[in-house]
């Protein structure tokens, strides 16, 4: 029961923290995407048709930093076996990126500074990508992007409303992906809430979420023992 209650909270956490991070960057930073990071090259493509934006090749930089995140996050997990580093490591790039704003809030901020603070957050968002990929028990579902969660959530809902026999597994599947779900929407939410309120200084909350959530180390090796027991 307790592991399942810590999968559970991890998941929303997770999930929480994707949705605003890629909703906030999107609001408060030029229509960047952070967590979803193909869904620039949209964005990309759209400024070049309708020359809205003549510094749009920018959001292509977060292309590669995110693979260079990811290379970066996976030697890490192989030299660490606490895998909770990875969130640890998560959270304080974004509290970096949060205090850069807050310190430059009073003044104007320039167009390269902004785009520093959305490239910290998008490498963290790269290491929540590995913590998934590589820990996949850890959580219901991948954390940072929803499309697949909602395929999946649609076809138990389809299963369980056209068989009435339908068993246990699809049930407790469909609840896992509704977990996925509302986490990230209210996630997104609050990012586009506190993006338009103070802007990028916003980032602020989710680390200090995580890093509360993660706590100090005997809690996290507590964690980590529950999942791999």
């Amino acid at each position: 029961m307790e592991t399942e209650k810590l999968i559970r909270n991890t998941t929303l956490l997770l999930c929480f923290v994707a949705g605003y991070c890629d909703t906030l960057t999107f609001v408060a930073a030029g229509e960047i995407f952070s967590a979803h990071v193909t869904g620039n090259f949209i964005v990309f493509a759209y400024d070049l048709i309708k020359h809205t934006d003549t510094k749009a090749w920018q959001k292509l930089l977060t292309f590669p930093v995110f693979i260079m995140a990811i290379m970066l996050s996976g030697r890490i997990a192989k030299r660490w076996s606490n895998m909770y580093t990875l969130l640890l490591l998560e959270a304080l790039l974004l509290l970096v990126s949060g205090l850069i704003a807050l310190a430059l809030h009073p003044v104007n901020v320039t167009s390269w500074i902004v785009q520093l603070i959305v490239l910290l957050i998008v490498a963290a968002m790269a290491f929540q990508n590995t913590f998934g990929k590589l820990y996949g028990k850890a959580t219901y579902g991948i954390t940072t992007v929803m499309t697949g969660n909602v395929t999946q959530f649609s076809l138990d809902l389809v299963a369980c409303i056209t068989n009435k026999t339908a068993d246990a597994a699809i049930w407790a599947s469909l609840k896992k992906q509704t977990t996925l779900i509302v986490g990230f929407l209210v996630g997104c939410l609050a990012g586009a809430l506190m993006g338009k309120q103070i802007g990028l200084t916003a980032i602020l909350l989710p680390a200090a979420m995580m890093l509360v959530w993660l706590g100090v180390d005997k809690i996290v090796a507590a964690k980590t023992a529950t999942l791999k027991g």
